[in-house]
């Protein structure tokens, strides 16, 4: 509690010189990044987000951006898994690096508090609001006389101040909220306008980080919002990535390949995988045509961009993975890697044994498993289908 306080007190002086120019201010805005650290890239239409083009934009632009704020509206760490905090430790680096004025964490941010995503917040340094007694629940930014109380509390408003609530709950839990002039959420909701309500201008972070909000506020000499204009910055493989979080991800990578452990690994010993060149014997026209697809090449693309170790892109670039028998890693079972014949038909082991046992057949909800909407947006079965049918 004595801790709070202090960190309460301590920011009530932080010097703001950049709000109260103008009558203006700008809050850029994310929320719900939910540990996407960089865009996937296996389409150019998903491969706009990343916390690096995000620090690099504001860097370019930090002079023309000014007056403004930078805010998370919470639920932007990685999952409860060893993979995921490992996300959770580069997000909240890339925060304090880029230089969050504020970010909220809520419950499930917090499940690891004691022992991970707690103590890596404080030694951040970032200024963290929390609805869970981890964290005071709003700060006070003082510059002259403009006051910004910022808060996750929806009764904490204070009158007279610039009001900003950051909260995880849907449009539809806060839009009554009385007492606030701007609403930040990272519910995961997409709000391509901002929501104007009686009192609030309801905005909401793009998911997974795809791009920045930005929200410019008019401000009268008492302080009152008179307008706004609202836009979303793309961030797209143009703009110049920020060296020091490029970096945190690259690393990222190196220790998310030490979570497989090739020594681990053990040969089942009933296989139900076997690799396209048990199929080859039979099928050598498949083969042939298979071999011209990118399903035969799909490994390479993901050592050509360092992630061959990275589970959350190999389960769709190889055979079997995750499954016994299946596809560990390049070096214990080279022959299952790339998009081969069981990834789409099911294991052969059966088949194998008795040719009169036929594999799966295709359809399209076998292709929707790795051809998701983020992943490959212009997925159109009939289309894609003509490209692999042998």
């Amino acid at each position: 509690m004595l801790k709070s306080i202090i960190f309460v007190l301590l920011l009530s002086f932080v010097p703001l010189d950049a709000f109260a120019q103008d009558g203006v201010l700008t809050i850029l805005y994310t929320g719900a990044i939910k540990g996407a650290l960089e865009p996937c890239g296996c389409s150019p239409k998903s491969s706009s987000g990343g916390l690096a083009r995000l620090s690099g934009y504001i860097l370019a632009n930090k002079e023309d951006l000014k007056p403004y704020l930078l805010l998370d509206a919470g639920n932007s760490m990685g999952e409860d898994t060893p993979q995921g905090r490992l996300k959770s430790e580069v997000v909240i680096e890339s925060f304090a690096i880029t230089g969050y004025d504020v970010a909220a964490f809520f419950h499930d941010d917090l499940l690891l508090r004691e022992r991970f995503v707690g103590p890596l917040v404080d030694k951040s340094g970032i200024p963290a609001l929390s609805e869970t007694p981890s964290y005071p629940a709003s700060i006070q930014l003082k510059q002259g006389s403009s006051v910004i109380n910022i808060s996750t509390d929806p009764k904490a408003y204070k009158k007279g101040r610039l009001n900003i609530l950051l909260s995880e709950r849907p449009v539809s839990d806060v839009k009554d909220k009385k007492g606030w002039d701007v609403i930040i959420l990272s519910s995961g909701e997409l709000l391509e306008e901002p929501v104007k309500t009686d009192g609030a201008v309801i905005v909401s972070g793009y998911p997974k980080g795809e791009k920045l909000g930005a929200l410019t506020l008019q401000i009268s000499d008492d302080g009152l919002v008179v307008g706004f204009t609202h836009r979303w910055q793309p961030l797209n493989k143009e703009i110049i990535e920020d060296y020091n979080i490029r970096s945190l991800i690259d690393e990222y990578d190196k220790k998310v390949a030490d979570l497989l452990k090739d020594d681990e690994w053990q040969l089942p010993t009933n296989s139900t995988y076997f690799g396209y060149e048990s199929c080859v014997e039979c099928h050598q026209p498949f083969f042939e045509k298979w071999s011209t697809t990118r399903h035969a090449n799909a490994f390479a693309t993901l050592e050509a961009v360092g992630k061959s170790r990275d589970p959350e892109c190999v389960i769709c670039h190889t055979t079997g993975y995750g499954e016994k028998g299946g596809f560990y890693s390049a070096t214990t079972t080279p022959g299952l890697m790339n998009v081969q014949c069981e990834q789409c038909h099911g294991p052969g082991r059966e088949h194998l044994a008795d040719y009169t046992v036929a594999m799966a057949s295709i359809n399209e909800s076998v292709c929707l498993r790795c051809h998701t909407e983020e992943n490959s947006p212009d997925f159109d079965f009939s289309i894609y289908r003509e490209k692999v049918k042998h």
